[in-house]
């Protein structure tokens, strides 16, 4: 037998990341850069963001991330004609050559980013070489998949985080290196922060970037559902394609750690007394006469001691914790460890939204996901619903969880600061 054969074919695959002919805006034929960039595509919150957004430019990129039309195929037919049109009228360009991309994220507070992005091979959740930590809706990874089917493009980079363990492995010492050099593009978007971009097409530097992370795994920080449909599309297509890989941005938490914040939910057609009625027995409630900042930090200082809530959209906020454990019992299901057992996640799923409310968190007819808070509660007082707002949970349990192959809740994290869309995309055409 050949051993030397069969240990090379077993031998565990790392990160694979493999240069591409970035897909950009030609700055002389926008506005300007920050005007047709956004957020990614579900942090958008519709329909405010998403309408400021249009308006801002007529080439922003929420026309291909969240095109507007009457039914999802009009919608995806819509971006596929507007990606076109963009390539013939040189609105979008394609650079010359393959590279890898340094980007860097900036802010005013001393926050700074820095990151490769390129395109990975799409692996198996067994290979145990990318690892989700969160659940993800069906019907959302069937529309991210038809809108790149449309378009055949990878149109926003989802993030990966990985912990380098060496601060002179070439990756790190490339992209500080680079950093020093003039950039690509940049620029600065109305949430302040400030963004530049590098490509680097050197085979020799490539080559060792790809040694280094061969070397690691990587945790699914943003971007869930996206990894969901690049793993559904390399399915579809016999490879070797492109649709073997997918637009990632790596970033290296151990010299750039990533903030985490909590997503919060709006529950459409349930009014708070009604809520809260129903909370009756199971839980605390306190109401709260304070402003969001003090009630966040309300919800801080109960989530230290156990699972807790904060609900608003009546004009003011509802403290709820504690919960009886003889509802977590009934309701929690015991198979899982404990860690995940007690996040206050599992427990607003599968005790409050299943059998208490009555209302199933995959269904967006019921339930919204909403990043920014304070644009909860204003959604909820404005449709008479109720804002669940969550506090955030620690980086440590959720790369605990998601190394023992046990996923959180669906739209458990927020990691930040996330890609801007629209600075570099990958067409799969080339």
């Amino acid at each position: 037998m050949n051993t030397a054969g069969h240990s090379e074919a077993t031998a565990p695959r790392g990160l694979e990341l493999t240069p591409f002919r970035g897909l950009r805006y030609d700055p002389d034929r926008v506005g300007s850069l920050a005007a047709v960039t956004s957020p990614p595509y579900d942090v958008v919150v519709r329909p405010d963001g998403l309408h400021h957004l249009q308006d801002a430019d007529p080439h922003n990129i929420v026309r291909l991330i969240l095109p507007q039309a009457t039914t999802p195929d009009a919608r995806n037919e819509q971006a596929a004609d507007t990606l076109r049109r963009w390539l013939a009228e040189g609105v979008l360009t394609t650079d010359p050559e393959p590279g890898l991309y340094i980007y860097e994220q900036r802010d005013g507070n001393g926050m700074l980013q820095r990151g490769v992005i390129g395109a990975l091979r799409v692996s198996d959740p067994a290979e145990g070489v990318v690892l989700p930590h969160e659940d993800v809706m069906p019907h959302v990874v069937a529309d991210r998949a038809a809108l790149m089917r449309a378009t055949s493009a990878n149109l926003e980079p989802l993030l990966l985080t990985y912990r380098g363990d060496d601060p002179a492995a070439d990756t790190s010492r490339l992209v500080e290196r680079t950093a020093q050099q003039p950039p690509l593009l940049a620029t600065t978007t109305e949430d302040g922060f400030a963004h530049r971009l590098w490509s680097v097409t050197d085979p020799a530097e490539v080559a060792r970037v790809q040694s280094d992370l061969a070397r690691h795994q990587a945790l699914i920080a943003d971007g869930h559902h996206r990894w969901a449909t690049y793993r559904r599309l390399r399915a579809e297509h016999p490879s070797p394609s492109p649709w073997d890989y997918g637009l990632v941005l790596l970033v290296d938490t151990a010299r750039y750690p990533l903030r985490v914040r909590a997503i919060h939910r709006l529950l459409h057609h349930l009014p708070v007394p009604d809520a809260l009625a129903a909370l009756d027995g199971l839980l605390r409630v306190r109401h709260l006469d304070v402003s969001l900042p003090q009630a966040l930090d309300a919800l801080a200082d109960a989530a230290r001691e156990g699972n807790a809530f904060l609900l608003a959209g009546d004009g003011s906020f509802h403290l709820v914790d504690r919960p009886d454990p003889g509802l977590l019992a009934r309701t929690v299901p015991a198979d899982r460890p404990a860690a995940w057992r007690t996040l206050d996640a599992t427990v607003l799923h599968a005790a409050l939204l299943d059998h208490v409310w009555h209302i199933p968190g995959d269904s967006p007819a019921r339930v919204a996901y909403i990043h920014d808070a304070a644009a909860t509660v204003e959604k909820a007082e404005r449709d008479r619903g109720t804002a669940v707002l969550m506090h955030p949970v620690r980086e440590e349990v959720v790369r605990d969880l998601a190394r023992q192959g046990v996923t959180m809740p669906r739209k458990s994290t927020s990691f930040g600061p996330k890609p801007a869309s629209g600075l570099v995309l990958r067409a799969l055409e080339f």
